[in-house]
């Protein structure tokens, strides 16, 4: 990795969105003039298997073309992942962790191999099912993966997300609305901080 690349790693299940965040923070990030990568590892598709997703985020051209082995942030959108995948593996201390759970950091420390970085959640369950009646925790970890990193201004990711979510539900407008609220309540919500 070179150190001027941001990498980030996803994990989640099937059905979580993992590989949609991944995808809408490269697309975001490009918006702004960054190199981008965003990509998922294609393992068993299907819903609920576990599933990674990767960006790499940089002013440079990217010229690395793999999976991302030490990260410096991770998103754990399923925290019944952390008893089956080692989720820290390469993760730098200098980076953090971002965990969608609505437990509290310091139960959730001992399931994280040691790591000593920083370690934030967001209950974005709680966030998707409030604003949107519906299971969709990949918006509030995308927003919650800017705020960790703060590799992008918020007001300027709100814009483009804004942007890209009207291109992406140009027939469902309201939809748009319930996604920039998820987002911009998300980024209010990280805890660890």
């Amino acid at each position: 990795m070179a150190k001027d690349t941001l990498e980030i790693r996803w994990h989640g299940r099937g059905g979580q969105g993992v590989k949609t965040a991944a995808l809408l923070l490269a697309d975001v990030a490009f918006f702004t003039g960054k190199y981008v990568q965003g990509f998922p590892e294609y393992g068993p598709e299907r819903m609920g298997a576990p599933v990674t997703a990767y960006n790499r985020i940089s002013d440079k051209p990217i010229r690395i073309h793999s999976n991302i082995y030490t990260p410096q942030y991770v998103a754990v959108a399923d925290e019944t992942l952390l008893g089956t995948v080692d989720v820290t593996a390469g993760l730098s201390p200098e980076g953090g962790i971002l965990i969608n759970t609505q437990r509290e950091i310091s139960e959730i420390l001992p399931l994280l191999n040691g790591y000593t970085g920083k370690v934030c959640t967001i209950d974005a369950v709680n966030i998707s099912e409030r604003i949107l009646g519906k299971y969709f925790p990949n918006m509030p970890m995308l927003a919650a993966v800017v705020k960790l990193t703060q590799f992008m201004d918020e007001g300027i990711f709100l814009e483009k997300m804004e942007t890209s979510l009207k291109h992406k539900f140009a027939s469902k407008p309201q939809a748009v609305q319930g996604n920039m609220e998820v987002l911009k309540c998300a980024l209010g919500e990280v805890r660890g901080l």
